[in-house]
């Protein structure tokens, strides 16, 4: 006589399995989490620089100074002021006539003081100011 042979799991072993899983998820996924913020961050900080570095650069190069704040990245599109920007470069400084945006999609904030540039991705909140991953980020603060 042949006994039969179980070809299934017990509900119970189910439960063991799913139970487990479930304490290893609920270890790893914040660390994933904090990690994906940080990358985030990190990749706002090198828009930052490049806005800077490369397309503000440029426009001052052509024009002798950086826009005012009031005129803000916008001016990187479009001359506003032909008479006060006779140099401004054909085209503008952007390939796709769009303004870069942070990593939760938002507009950076531009503020030119005196010669002194400060660009800021009001984080994941989108809001100003806030503590941990909801922070505001300068541009003046990344290393």
């Amino acid at each position: 006589m042949q006994k039969n042979m179980r070809k299934a799991f017990s509900l119970v072993e189910l439960m063991v399995v799913i139970v487990i899983l479930g304490l290893l998820a609920a270890m790893v996924v914040p660390n994933l989490t904090a990690k994906g913020d940080e990358a985030k961050k990190k990749i706002v900080c090198i828009n930052m620089k490049n806005i800077y570095n490369s397309m503000l650069d440029a426009f001052k190069i052509d024009n002798g100074v950086y826009p005012s704040t009031e005129e803000g990245l916008l001016l990187l599109i479009k001359n506003i002021d032909e008479e006060k920007y006779p140099n401004y470069a054909i085209g503008g400084y952007l390939k796709d006539d769009k303004l870069p945006k942070d990593s939760w999609g938002n507009d950076f904030i531009y503020v030119n003081d005196e010669g002194r540039i400060e660009l800021i991705s009001l984080g994941a909140d989108r809001k100003e100011g806030g503590k941990d991953e909801s922070s505001d980020i300068k541009m003046s603060e990344c290393k």
